[in-house]
């Protein structure tokens, strides 16, 4: 499918929502929304594989095409239908029966089928329940199909379900719906959905420039960034995943420089956040047995894959790309100093969590890994706890570049923020400050950067280059002085000089702009004599 394709599906179905979510909450339109688009994608996906295997035994549609092919083999073959469904948990890892099938589904709803509701909630536990994989558990727990936002009654609810099923089949049957496509149709709807939940966004959703820019960073070369990006990654973390599109920004960049990935890790906290994670995972072709996120909360490290005290064992990443909640409240307990993320830069304050979350990502990265992190300027400069975190990853070397972005760049702040890079063994005895903040162009809601705007500071980060006014290396001596303080107008000064003037000439133009006066006072008053009337001073 070709991009302009892809974005007019985009708007078809952006368009639906607009105009079926009514008076329903967007954030809660999303999600069911979201979800019919992956029950499609599953039932694409399953039905090819269940053709494969039947191959010529497949059937056809029936004559009037309400009956999917899939029914038809079930009603012919009831004894083989286990055998099938064993098969398919062991090549897909997941069942879905043909009542279930989104043509099915989306059968019953053109006939406004009184009973869509309870079929398409049978689906879901039923896709959830028979997977062979624990990927699926959970996929639809927060999609409420008995929520009185649908409507007051069964009858309202059912009616609202067959209306929005109805349109969304009829969009896409007007476009091609591959992985590509659908994935990123799914992508652009969780962008626009982003776009009209204000803060709630920074919840689920880092704006495509920004992940652009730190998914570049993390697949260059961690140790020789000039030599391109990386050929392979064996693990990739994102320790606050929202929907998972940072993820896969760097599986795509990594893909594009004609590399692999071995798996990609998520955590998130927000369940419903959770799920679409998982669900933008499977829709962009990431197979269950490549990904894994999980539901928890990051700061409190309840992942038991991340509480492996054996140094052996403890799982570490190539790359770790994150967009944490900025500035949040935390209140760790007093074991948590002793804790091996913190122990050895103690615990940051209560009242803004930013550098929990960064240590906690920079105690899983690999010695020769990378990560990027996108934070609110505060950790640049604020004093106190903060400051001696600071103080000691600048000493130990492990803070490599400071990028400042323009303000109002994400749906959820207006603040400008900052991409800090680390690393455990960099090469250079400096840090590279970029000043990105001027270069932008101003959108209608959001400040937008453009493709030039992001090559720029990839470029400059892969070069280390110095521009008067956006770049710079500095020194740790330098640093030192200044107490360590990264606030980045300290290093990059961004007032412009003036232009120096020259009195001479500018005393030669003035006495020529005077004659200049006088001749033409002399020549004016010359005419006003032949008229006779009252000659001019001068």
């Amino acid at each position: 499918m070709t991009d302009t394709n892809q974005k007019q599906l985009g708007n078809t179905l952006w368009s639906i929502a607009d105009q079926l979510r009514g008076a329903m909450d967007a954030d809660d339109f999303r999600d069911y929304m979201l979800s019919f688009l992956f029950l499609r994608y599953l039932s694409d996906n399953y039905a090819a594989a269940v053709r494969k295997e039947l191959g010529k035994d497949y059937p056809t549609a029936d004559g009037d095409g309400r009956t999917v092919p899939l029914a038809l083999w079930y009603a012919s073959n009831p004894k083989d239908v286990q055998d099938l469904e064993k098969q398919m948990r062991r090549k897909v890892h997941y069942v879905i029966r043909p009542e279930h099938l989104w043509s099915s589904i989306a059968n019953q709803a053109r006939t406004q089928d009184p009973d869509l509701l309870n079929t398409l909630q049978a689906g879901f536990k039923y896709i959830e329940t028979e997977s062979f994989e624990s990927t699926f558990q959970g996929l639809f727990s927060e999609i409420d199909l008995g929520s009185p936002k649908l409507g007051k009654t069964y009858t309202d609810r059912n009616a609202k379900l067959c209306t929005v099923i109805q349109k969304i089949a009829d969009g896409l049957s007007e476009f091609s719906t591959d992985i590509d496509a659908l994935g990123d149709a799914y992508e652009y709807l969780i962008g626009q959905f982003a776009a009209g939940s204000g803060k709630k966004a920074g919840e689920f959703y880092t704006p495509q420039q920004i992940s652009d820019i730190l998914s570049a960073i993390v697949t260059l070369d961690s140790q020789e960034p000039k030599t391109g990006p990386k050929r392979r990654l064996e693990s990739v973390l994102d320790f606050a995943c929202g929907s998972g599109s940072l993820l896969l920004n760097v599986r795509k960049n990594v893909a594009k420089a004609g590399g692999t990935i071995g798996k990609i890790y998520g955590q998130e906290k927000n369940i419903t956040t959770y799920n679409l994670a998982r669900m933008n995972m499977l829709l962009h072709g990431v197979k269950d047995t490549e990904f894994e996120i999980f539901h928890g909360d990051t700061l409190a490290n309840d992942w038991d894959v991340m509480r492996e005290l054996n140094p052996a064992k403890k799982p570490s990443f190539d790359a770790i790309v994150a967009n944490p909640p900025f500035s949040l409240r935390w209140d760790p307990s007093d074991s948590m100093k002793d804790d091996v993320r913190f122990k050895n830069h103690g615990l940051a304050p209560k009242s803004a969590a930013d550098f929990a979350f960064l240590l906690h990502g920079f105690h899983f990265l690999k010695d020769e890994g990378v990560m990027a992190i996108i934070l609110p300027h505060g950790v640049l400069f604020r004093g106190g706890s903060e400051e001696r975190i600071r103080t000691k990853l600048l000493k130990d070397g492990h803070i490599d570049t400071v990028i400042g972005l323009p303000a109002n760049l994400f749906y959820s702040t207006g603040i400008p923020v900052c991409i800090l890079v680390l690393k455990k063994c960099k090469k250079p005895d400096d840090v590279l400050f970029i000043n990105a903040a001027e270069h932008f162009v101003k959108g209608k809601r959001q400040n937008q950067l453009l493709p030039e705007h992001i090559s720029k500071i990839i470029d400059t980060y892969r070069e280390r280059t110095e521009e008067p006014r956006y770049s710079r290396q500095v020194t740790m001596d330098e640093i030192e002085k200044n107490d360590f303080n990264l606030n980045i107008s300290r290093y990059i000064s961004t007032a412009v000089e003036e232009e120096e003037i020259d009195l001479d000439q500018i005393h030669a133009e003035l006495v020529m702009i005077e004659g200049t006066i006088r001749d033409a006072t002399k020549e004016h008053n010359a005419f006003l004599k032949e008229l006779g009337l009252k000659e001019l001073p001068g």
